[in-house]
């Protein structure tokens, strides 16, 4: 197995098999509300397009952020504490950063799952029972290197084994410099203030089972089960 880690969603190279990272909060948000039931998650790039398939579906709850911010009439945020019991069967999601990287992920390869601390050893676990060559891909944040994506990937290496490129290794390397997942999520110098509860969840390690995947594209939305 060869491992690569591409720190934005632009160095994404084609690969069997893709795992996409956005830990702060877009893929433990997703990992955490099909754990709690929710049978599907439809990932969106824009705003509007989450609106027109809320619009098609009546019985789904549509959510996302920008900047942080719940957008205005959406039924919810994009905090995982909001996904911890199921409120219907399909969640619409868009987000400012790991809702595009899915999609672009999907346009790039063959398999994709969604991975986060919460989730990490699942994750792991299926990318190696899948042989095969891995690409895990950060979102970061509007186009640029995040740290915590970063860390995350990082402890993503060091579970699949393998061999690694020169990016996987720096992540490797970076993800042992800090003694705890929520120091290490902590050490970002981006976001806003306000998230303290969200990182201390989403520092929390092989808390679920769920192997979020792709499932296919339902229009421009990539569909996401477990």
């Amino acid at each position: 197995m060869h491992i690569d880690v591409a720190f934005t969603p632009v160095e994404t190279a084609p690969a069997p098999l893709g795992i996409v990272v956005d830990v702060i909060r877009a893929t433990s948000t997703i990992a955490q509300a099909l754990a709690a039931g929710y049978e599907r998650v439809l990932c969106c790039a824009e705003i509007e397009e989450a609106r027109a398939l809320r619009a098609k579906l009546p019985s789904s709850l549509v959510g996302g952020e920008r900047k942080a911010v719940r957008i205005e009439g959406f039924d919810v945020g994009a905090s995982p504490r909001e996904f911890l019991e199921a409120r219907a069967e399909t969640l619409i999601l868009t987000t400012t950063n790991g809702t595009r990287t899915i999609l672009t992920a999907a346009a790039r390869c063959d398999v994709v799952l969604i991975g986060s601390l919460l989730n990490l050893s699942a994750v792991a676990g299926e990318a190696r029972r899948a042989g095969g060559d891995v690409a895990i891909v950060c979102s970061g944040f509007k186009g640029a290197f995040a740290l915590d994506d970063a860390y995350c990937a990082g402890r993503i290496v060091d579970a699949l084994g393998g061999n690694g490129s020169d990016a996987a290794i720096a992540a490797s390397v970076l993800a042992a410099r800090w003694s705890s997942p929520l120091e290490g999520l902590n050490a970002r110098t981006y976001g806003p203030p306000g998230l303290e509860a969200d990182v201390e969840f989403c520092a929390q390690v092989d808390l679920l089972q769920t192997v979020p995947r792709l499932a296919r594209m339902v229009g421009n939305a990539a569909e996401i089960v477990a």
